[in-house]
This record gives C-alpha cells, sequence and structure tokens, in this order.
C-alpha cells in the first residue's frame, strides 16, 4: 500500500541519519574557535585560537558560509576557552572531525552534525563562523539543547520547591527565579513537573496545579516562568512541610501509573534549612532512596550549608552553592550528569529523536532559524576502568534533519488535491502537518515562532476526530486505517470544503514517531499515465509560459554538489536530455508532467487569439490567465497594458498559498477540484482583500449592489471587497438569519482558532453549525519577559452561511424606525457568487448590530484543564533510574573558585 511504501522510505531515510550518530571518538589535535577564525589583531596577525579557515557558500546549508573539509569549535562566554578540561575535551574529539566527513560523503542529505561536551564546548561540522550578539555575548550551551538533555538523560519528574522566606528577598530571589527557569529549560515534553513555593506553610505556584504533575511541554514551562517571575518573599521558612507535600506529589504519581515512571527527583532551592527534617525522609524515601534530592544553597551567607548539603549526600543527590546569576547555568546542569550515570555504567547507547524545533540561537537570519527540524543524538561515555564506577558522561554525538526533507518523501502528487502527510510523537505532538502553522507576524510585521509551536496536540489539528480514535491509535504505535467527514478550511479559514477522508497511519520503527496519510474519496485513488515521448515533451516544457513546482522533487538535486544551483526545471530537462544521466528522478511523475506539457501546450496560442479578436472591451480587465495541473506544472500569460495590477503579488513567489508547494494545492486548485464541470469558481486572493472593486454603474438610484461568495464573503461591492457580509449590513443578515428557526451561535474551543458558523441556505437560511477552523491568527500580546511575546489562546465566533444554489431568488422588506429597506438576493448562475441588491437610502445601523468577529480570552478553568490533561502517551521504551554497582560516598571538590560537593550515591 501507499502508506507502508512512504512509512518504509521515512524508516530508511531516518535510519540512516541514525547511522551517522554510532561513532566512537577520539586523536590528533587543531583548535579553530568559531567565533574567533579568520579575526586579525591590530598587527594584522591571526589571534589565539584564530587563525586562517576557510568559508564557501554552501547551498545545501542554506546559503550559509561553511569549511566541508574541518569542523571548529564554539564555547559558550561563561566557559574559559582555555580551561584544561576544554583543552583535553578539543584534543580528544578530534577524530570526529574525518567521521563527520565520512559520513557526510557517505549521505550528501545529512545537515548539521555535531558533538556536545559535558564540559561546555561545542565541536560542529561543517565550520562556521559564529557571530556573537550586539554585545559581543554568545549564550549558545549545546548543553542546555534539547538533543542534549533528552540523551543524557532518562524521563523524569522533577518537584522544585523554592523558599520564599523573607531572608530570600533581594538578589538571592533574583537568583533563585533564575535557577528555577534554568531547571525549567532542561526538561522535555517526556518529562513532568510542579513548582512548589514555601514559607511557613506551602503553596504551589499554580494553584491549578495543586497534588498532581503536568507534562513539561514548551506550553506549561513557559506558564510556570511567567507564575515563577511573579513570585514575593515574606515570613519564615518551612522546608519540612514542602517536602512532604513534595514527596507525597511524586509518590501518588507513581501509584497512579501517572508521570514518567522512570527518575523521580526534588530540586530544593532555599538560603539554609534551619529545622529537623530527617523524619520526613525516613518517612518517605528511606531505605530505598528512590528520590533524588538536589540542593541549591543561594547567596553568601554559609550557616546553614551543612544542613543543606546532608539534604542532598544522603538522598542520592547532588548540592551546589550559588552566589551569583553567573554561577547558576553550571550549577544546574550538574544534575542532569547525576542522572546520566546509571546509564553511563551500563553502557547503554540510547539513541533519541527530539521533538521538532527552531534553531533561533544557533543562527542568525530568519531563513536558517525558522526552519523546522528534528535532532537525532547518542550519549558518550567513558570507558576507563578507574572511571566506571562513577559513570562519567563525555558528551553527546547529534544531527539535524530538516522536516521539510522527511516529508518530501511523501510527495503530494500522490495524495491528491487535498491529500497530505503528517508526523507526529509519542506524546501525540505534532512533528509536522501542513495545518501546524507555526509562525505568526509581531507588532513589525516579522516572522516569529509561535510559543507553543511543538506542543501543539493532533487533536487541535483534527479537531475532527472527536473521540480521539486516530489520536490514540497513532500514540500506541498501531497500524490502520479510519474515516472522518470532516470540514477543512483553505485560504485562511475563509472558505470551506466538506470532504470525506480516510486516513492511513503506521509507525516508524526504531523511533518515537508515527507516520499518518490523507485521502479525500475521488481524489488520490488513481495515478493517471499517458503516453507522449520525450522530444515532444521536452519541447513543450520548454515554453516560456510554463513553470513547474520548485518545491516539488522531479529530481533529486541535493546529492551531488554540482546539482544544487540547478532549478527543479532545469534538473528535468538536464536528466531527459541525457546530460544528466546519473540525476535520481521520480519517473512517474515526470511521465504525468511531459503528458501535462504537450496536452497544455496549444492553450497559449488560443488564449492569445481570444485576447486579440475579441471585440469591444469583452477582455478589457483580463489580467493574467492560467491553468495548473496535478503533476505541478503551471502555464501564466500575463497581458501586457496592466502594469498597475489589482493582484500584485497572485501567482508569484511571495502568493504561497495560491502555488504549488511540497505540503499543498494552491488554494484555487482545491477550490475548483470540488466544483462540478461546467462550473465557474470565482476566487479573491487573500492579499488583495480590503482593496476594493468598484462597479459605478451598478451603484446608482439608491441601490447598493454586492456580488460575494456562497460562505458570505463579499468579491465586488464599491469599497467592501474582502469582508464579511455580516461585518457590512448588520440588518440584512439579521433578516436572513431570521428566516425559520436557527440555533444560536455557538463558540468553540481550539487553541489559537476560530469557531466559524456555517448557516445553510436550505430553501430558506434555516441552520447553523460551529465550523472550526485551525488558523495563523494575529496573537494577544498579553506579557512580555525579557522581549518574548507571549500569546494568548482565544475563542472566536465568525457568522457566515453556505448559499444553496437551488434557491433562485429571495427578498424581504426591513423596517427601521420611519423608513424601510428592500433587498433581493440571487444566486449567480452556474458559479458560487451570490448577487445582493439593496436599497441603499434607509439606515438602520440604530436597529440593528453588525455581526463582527468577536475574539475572548479562554477562562481560567479551560486553560487549567487544558494545561494539566494528560492525553494517552507512549513513553519511551527506555529508562535508566537505577544501577547498583555504584559507590556510595561524597567528595568535595573545587572548581572554578566555587566548592561543589559531589554525592556518588545513586
Amino acid at each position: 500500500t501507499l502508506v507502508k511504501e512512504i512509512s518504509d522510505e521515512i524508516e530508511r531515510m531516518l535510519g540512516s541519519k541514525m547511522k551517522s550518530v554510532k561513532v566512537r571518538p577520539w586523536t590528533t589535535f587543531d583548535y579553530y574557535n568559531a567565533m574567533l577564525i579568520n579575526t586579525m589583531d591590530d598587527e594584522g596577525n591571526s589571534i589565539d585560537l584564530g587563525g586562517e579557515f576557510p568559508l564557501e557558500e554552501n547551498e545545501h546549508f542554506n546559503k550559509l558560509s561553511v569549511n566541508t573539509l574541518q569542523s571548529d569549535i564554539q564555547v559558550p562566554t561563561n566557559v574559559y576557552n582555555k580551561d584544561p578540561d576544554i583543552l583535553n575535551g578539543v584534543y580528544m574529539s578530534e577524530a570526529l572531525n574525518d567521521v563527520f566527513i565520512n559520513n557526510f560523503q557517505k549521505d550528501p542529505t545529512l545537515t548539521w552534525q555535531y558533538f556536545g561536551s559535558s564540559t561546555g564546548f561545542f565541536r560542529l561540522y561543517p565550520g562556521i563562523k559564529w557571530t556573537p550578539d550586539p554585545n559581543g555575548v554568545v549564550a549558545f550551551d549545546c548543553r542546555n539543547r534539547n538533543w542534549y538533555i533528552q540523551a543524557a538523560t532518562s524521563p523524569k519528574d522533577i518537584i522544585i520547591v523554592v523558599d520564599v522566606s523573607g531572608s530570600m528577598k533581594g538578589l538571592k530571589m533574583t537568583i533563585a527565579k533564575h535557577t528555577i527557569n534554568t531547571i525549567l529549560d532542561t526538561l522535555g515534553e517526556n518529562d513532568f513537573v510542579n513548582v512548589i513555593a514555601y514559607t511557613d506553610y506551602v503553596r504551589y505556584v499554580e494553584p491549578c496545579f495543586k497534588g498532581t504533575l503536568v507534562q513539561a511541554d514548551l506550553d506549561n514551562r513557559e506558564h510556570f516562568k511567567l507564575l515563577v517571575n511573579e513570585l514575593q518573599v515574606k515570613g519564615e521558612g518551612e522546608v519540612k512541610k514542602a517536602m512532604k507535600e513534595a514527596f507525597k506529589i511524586l509518590n501518588e504519581a507513581t501509584a497512579n501509573g501517572q508521570g514518567s515512571l522512570c527518575n523521580q527527583a526534588i530540586m530544593l532551592i532555599t538560603d539554609g534549612a534551619m529545622e529537623d527534617f530527617q523524619t520526613v525522609f525516613e518517612e518517605f524515601n528511606w531505605p530505598e532512596k528512590k528520590v533524588r534530592v538536589f540542593t541549591y544553597l543561594i547567596g553568601r551567607d554559609m550557616t546553614f550549608s551543612d544542613n543543606v548539603k546532608w539534604i542532598a549526600c544522603n538522598n542520592k543527590g547532588y548540592y551546589t552553592h550559588i552566589n551569583t546569576l553567573a554561577d547558576v547555568q553550571e550549577n544546574v546542569m550538574e544534575y542532569l550528569h547525576v542522572l546520566s550515570r546509571p546509564m553511563v555504567i551500563n553502557h547503554d547507547h540510547d539513541i533519541i529523536w527530539t521533538e521538532a524545533y527552531m534553531d533561533t540561537v544557533l543562527f542568525n537570519t530568519m531563513a536558517h532559524s525558522l526552519l523546522l527540524m528534528t535532532s537525532v543524538a547518542m550519549p558518550v561515555f567513558s570507558k576507563k576502568k578507574e572511571t566506571l564506577s562513577h559513570g562519567i558522561l563525555l558528551g553527546v554525538v547529534g544531527t539535524d534533519v530538516p522536516l521539510i526533507e522527511v516529508m518530501m518523501l511523501a510527495p503530494i502528487y500522490k495524495l491528491g488535491s487535498h491529500g497530505y502527510a503528517f508526523l507526529i510523537t509519542n506524546n501525540g505532538y505534532i512533528l509536522a502537518h501542513p495545518d501546524l502553522r507555526p509562525l505568526y507576524k509581531n507588532e513589525k510585521k516579522r516572522l516569529k515562532p509561535k510559543p507553543n509551536y511543538n506542543s501543539v496536540d493532533l487533536s487541535e489539528v483534527e479537531w475532527e476526530d472527536t473521540e480521539e480514535i486516530l489520536r490514540t491509535a497513532m500514540v500506541k504505535g498501531e497500524t490502520g486505517t479510519l474515516t472522518l467527514d470532516v470540514r477543512a478550511a483553505v485560504d485562511k479559514g475563509k472558505r470551506p470544503l466538506f470532504l470525506k477522508n480516510d486516513y492511513f497511519y503506521t509507525v516508524i520503527d526504531e523511533t518515537p514517531f508515527s507516520f499518518g496519510m490523507v485521502l479525500t474519496r475521488g481524489h488520490g485513488e488513481y495515478i493517471f499515465f499517458g503516453n507522449v515521448s520525450v522530444e515532444e515533451g521536452l519541447h513543450d516544457l520548454m515554453q516560456p509560459d510554463l513553470t513547474i513546482a520548485n518545491e516539488w522533487t522531479y529530481c533529486e538535486t541535493d546529492i551531488d554538489p554540482h546539482h544544487r544551483k540547478l532549478t527543479q526545471l532545469q534538473a528535468v530537462v538536464r536528466y531527459l536530455t541525457g546530460k544528466e544521466p546519473e540525476l535520481e528522478c521520480d519517473e512517474v511523475l515526470l511521465q504525468q508532467l511531459l503528458f501535462d506539457a504537450v496536452v497544455t501546450a496549444p492553450l497559449e496560442a488560443y488564449w492569445t487569439a481570444l485576447m486579440l479578436n475579441a471585440p469591444g472591451y469583452d477582455y478589457f480587465w483580463v489580467e493574467t490567465v492560467f491553468l495548473g495541473t496535478r503533476s505541478g506544472l503551471m502555464r501564466v500569460i500575463r497581458y501586457e497594458g496592466t502594469e498597475k495590477r489589482v493582484a500584485e503579488k497572485f501567482l508569484t513567489p511571495a502568493d504561497k498559498s495560491n502555488l504549488f508547494t511540497v505540503d499543498h494545492f494552491p488554494v484555487w486548485y482545491r477550490l475548483a477540484a470540488e466544483y462540478p464541470p461546467g462550473r465557474f469558481l470565482y476566487y479573491m486572493p487573500t492579499d488583495d482583500l480590503y482593496k476594493g472593486t468598484v462597479f459605478t454603474n451598478l451603484a446608482s438610484n439608491g441601490l447598493s449592489p454586492i456580488f460575494f461568495y456562497n460562505n458570505g464573503f463579499i468579491i465586488v461591492s464599491k469599497d467592501r471587497a474582502g469582508r464579511f457580509f455580516g461585518e457590512v449590513d448588520g440588518s440584512v443578515m439579521a433578516q436572513l438569519l431570521k428566516s425559520d428557526s436557527l440555533s444560536l451561535p455557538v463558540t468553540g474551543l481550539r487553541l489559537y482558532s476560530f469557531c466559524f458558523m456555517v448557516c445553510f441556505l436550505l430553501r430558506s437560511l434555516v441552520w447553523c453549525e460551529p465550523f472550526l477552523i485551525l488558523l495563523l491568527e494575529s496573537p494577544t500580546l498579553a506579557h512580555k519577559q525579557k522581549k518574548v511575546e507571549l500569546m494568548q489562546p482565544c475563542d472566536t465566533e465568525y457568522p457566515g452561511f453556505i448559499y444553496d444554489a437551488t434557491i433562485t431568488e429571495t427578498n424581504s422588506i426591513i423596517k427601521c424606525g420611519r423608513c424601510q429597506k428592500m433587498f433581493v438576493m440571487q444566486a449567480v448562475r452556474n458559479s458560487n457568487l451570490v448577487m445582493l441588491v439593496v436599497q441603499a437610502d434607509c439606515d438602520c445601523s440604530r436597529q440593528y448590530s453588525n455581526l463582527v468577529l468577536n475574539a475572548t480570552e479562554h477562562n481560567a478553568t479551560v486553560k487549567c484543564n487544558r494545561m494539566k490533561s494528560q492525553k494517552i502517551r507512549r513513553r519511551p521504551e527506555s529508562c535508566h533510574a537505577y544501577h547498583p554497582h555504584v559507590s556510595a560516598g561524597a567528595a568535595a571538590y573545587h572548581l572554578k573558585g566555587a566548592p561543589f560537593y559531589q554525592c556518588y550515591q545513586c
């Protein structure tokens, strides 16, 4: 079957990426610091750790300047780049350079390969010039990245317990808040968390989460950060009550089968512990010590440090003393190395895959940073006998996989005009889906990632699956099919399509991902094979009015570096002419393309003749004539004399929604595909809304003519084109809605969604139903923290209707005080248009309100239920929470001027 073929292709592709991280490091030495390369001192000499490092722009790496013959090293500003641990690690990892190069030669589709060291340096291939921020700081620390954290540790349940007593005021509280945020940043969607604050009583930072663990996805982590920022200090601190509450949460989660069911830890953040708390550990944690306790002593006062050390070292934890904000990052990371020890001692090289993410930290340009990707990574351990029992993690090796390359393995020409493919994680979160829409435009009209872009659940997009049958089956890793009647939204929600979709799904072996594919009844079920000669097809492919979908893969141009600058059309022509026989091309797609080129070739002459021979002004308003086929072929003719176009962006590279892209057919193509032969579809591109179209010869004698789509959006009027009719004339819309009995508007709840009321005109307007449309909307910028713009989900009501073409005409009279308004509405034959003529000299605005978009924030109950909901998920297969052969005891050592006490108990 098609779904099996595509899933096997994805499995082979991801399998090849996993091979690239299965390496055995180590041998020679040459250290290029990524920030210092090609930098000269005042005398024109290379600065220390710099040197000449050739860089060349590379198509495969998003046109960045790179060095494919050498990796280089990035070190965060807060880590000394000549520290002995850094120099030794760089020396020992130099052998990876040859491994990376060899991997890239074997698999030219590989992107970035890297090694993140536990000491903080980051080896990246190919080498690049690293650009610091405007203050000259490089804040990027590989140990904070999700691929590093997931590979270094197993899933975990974390309770953060923070002291907010009066002694924590001022800088101490600032450090404590930063420590909490840093801990939250080390968590991922396979982890669970809660935050408790205590004085002489215990309170939850988020009361909604009382007594439970919540998934540490991006949404919840950012929510915790906002609440932590509002913490205030007062009273006296009693740690005993808080520790009891933390243990109860963890114990109840285990008993109920909730949480990660793997590692459990309590993170105590305080400036000292005075009371007797031993009884708490005797009751809840000894002798098994299944819960580790990590302690962070805040501030310079060491009066009660012994108590804080004792808590950590008697509960398999780790104690650190944090004096300043600069100490936080390095100290927090230590707990990950403690949790990694059982895995390291077992030498379990578990390969992990991350959720979708955008590399907004690694790259500074928008084109590079807004590319969705996943990473595959594996831990690297020390195998020295003398350190074996200590479980020393050297670092994590990994590579990035752009998700667009994965989804290209499911070409949409095989799926039909409405078909699509998607991937989800073991937690039910979307990895790739055409309706994910992870970006929004901020106040400056710049594209930015939504705060929750990688924690959008499948149920929030495939919302017709109300019983979550599809989601449950896919999360469980099952293979099967499902049929649903769906209401799909196109053109940013302006136009609904009513479809019957068949869903096919299966698991991708050796990954946490599941693959789904959707075929719409009547589309994608058959493939048409035309029979034309290559010579005939080539001749017609070369015509100037013809283009093909450059985002589709007719020929694979990314394998050979010499092919990377070729457009898809250039690659097709060179392959068919025999100039590049080694190109790997899709023979089925090429056969369809050649056939479409031949059978549509006469259209250019026909269109030209039509315009030349047209009498008078019959075609005066025609700007562009175009055609598209299921092979991604387009023919476009733009006529002269229309320099000032109404639709300036239409069918240009900036007009993505109306072109063939990697995951969808053009909007006009999808709409037309659902219309019967002989009917005309009228369509206005979204970019041209509100420009207005004037028909002065109709707007006379006190009459106001309007043409609108059968879903209520105006296409022709004096000055209101593109608007919803209910926003223009509430009196007429109210009269239409009063016809017979209509249900009241219903608000539907979906994150970043519009609730669209679709009312059907059946003989008269008789019923409405909610039409939920997932769509990229302008965000509500409710809070700001460190220049992070936060969007709030909202409920939206959007009245609209679908006109039944069997109704030829309807009319009525509306009484408005001392005047009355008459209107006539009539279907335009063989089209999707409705004409409405309204008597314009009677103002009814006082008696009738317009029907406009009403957006409101979710109430607290809805927010709470969504954040703490624990849907069915598939836990990671491996868990390393315990190892019996680890020597117990405590040792103190000195690092970077601060005393550390390391507890080896596991």
